[in-house]
């Protein structure tokens, strides 16, 4: 409650980034971009505050405004959030209807990363071009970490894991 007033007082980039922490933390996607975009604005320079604008974008349906963002960070520091950048960027392309850039995206990703999200949202790629059987083998992937993960591990995928299943279940065998 006290940042917001802070924020007023002393209107550093730094602030803003922090307020937008706190939005986005909240669920206050909108807030927390407005945010982001006065910490820019300041400081141009701060890398997750981009990354964090474009999963703002991203979870706001904006796929396209996400995309600059999200090529800025992948450029910068490919390895970004443990990889995830690269794999949202490509979701973000596949989202605005650039699958090939998708794909060719999600390829350099998945050589690279092993989260469940990028995974899943690959085969979601993959299943509306068609290629069912791919589809599934990315959604399987997810569940065959499962049994191997350990208990708090397994907690936090829990989300991609029924994503998973229910994308297994929705595609034809």
């Amino acid at each position: 409650d006290a940042l917001p007033i802070l924020v007023r007082d002393n209107p550093s980039a730094a602030n803003y980034e922090e307020l937008g922490d706190l939005y986005m933390d909240g669920g206050g996607l909108e807030l927390a971009r407005d945010a982001f975009n006065k910490a820019i604005a300041a400081r141009s320079d701060t890398l997750d505050t981009f990354y964090r604008r474009g999963l703002c974008a991203l979870q706001l349906g904006d796929a396209a405004a996400a995309i600059p963002d999200l090529e800025r960070v992948v450029r910068e520091d490919p390895d970004h959030d443990f990889h995830r950048a690269g794999g949202l960027l490509a979701h973000a392309c596949a989202l605005a209807g650039d699958k090939e850039k998708a794909e060719a995206l999600f390829r350099k990703a998945i050589n690279s990363s092993t989260l469940s999200e990028t995974y899943l949202n690959y085969a979601e790629l993959l299943a509306s071009q068609g290629r069912t059987a791919e589809a599934r083998q990315w959604a399987q992937k997810v569940l065959d970490k499962e049994a191997t993960m350990p208990s708090y591990l397994r907690r936090r995928e829990r989300v991609w894991f029924q994503r998973a299943g229910e994308m297994l279940k929705r595609l034809p065998a």
